[in-house]
């Protein structure tokens, strides 16, 4: 049984599912659990933190792109008292790396419209997640628990269309509650950069996984 913590509208639960796991997911926003479960998963809302595991065991702990929202010293210590001994912690990001004349680009967009937003630095966001690596495995290390945390990395590449873009970038942290003027003055910003690219935005992702496995 793996646990799925922010497990949003079941994103990575789904490819857990395919890869034959049965998964559970805790996440904080009610209708992004309505959607997951609408999706055949089951999904409890609450804090992770806070979260009632009421006695039951695992044998993963998961986190896409979450786990920066969680307490790192706390959910650690909440996910070593659910995991069975040997079961592994897995926490994971996708931090795409646009070519650098688009990535500066695109920079230039954000840090005209949304100066405060870190994705304002798209030339090196590699180096910008670092900190959410070592925050993780700083908070493995404090809650005890665990045996030693490695750092994983896998690379891909992926090109999307110009509008395929713009549909997900509403649901990037910080751009999801922007108001509607903003969100728009954004949008027409980042569409104008692609278009001068050529349309197109061809995207290298290193995948970085922070695990470690339960001790006895």
């Amino acid at each position: 049984m793996v646990l799925d913590v922010g497990c949003g509208t079941g994103i990575a639960a789904r490819q857990f599912r395919e890869a034959g796991c049965s998964v559970l997911g805790v996440d904080v926003d009610a209708r992004m659990a309505a959607v997951a479960r609408g999706r055949g998963f089951a999904v409890e809302v609450g804090r992770f933190e806070e979260w009632d595991p009421a006695g039951r065991t695992f044998d993963a702990v998961v986190a896409g792109q979450t786990w920066h929202w969680v307490d790192p010293v706390a959910g650690a210590a909440k996910a070593a008292t659910v995991l069975r001994p040997g079961g592994r912690l897995a926490l994971f990001w996708n931090v795409f790396q646009a070519p650098p004349a688009l990535a500066e680009a695109l920079g230039a967009v954000y840090r005209r419209v949304l100066p405060g937003l870190p994705a304002a630095n798209l030339s090196d966001a590699l180096a910008a997640y670092g900190s959410m690596v070592v925050s993780a495995t700083d908070g493995m290390a404090q809650a005890g628990g665990f045996g030693p945390a490695e750092e994983w990395r896998f690379e891909w590449d992926r090109t999307y269309g110009r509008d395929e873009w713009l549909d997900q970038i509403p649901t990037h942290g910080g751009v999801n509650r922007l108001p509607p003027a903003t969100l728009q003055d954004l949008l027409a910003g980042v569409g104008a950069a692609i278009d001068a690219a050529g349309g197109n935005v061809p995207v290298h992702y290193t995948t970085v996984a922070v695990t470690a496995v339960r001790e006895d």
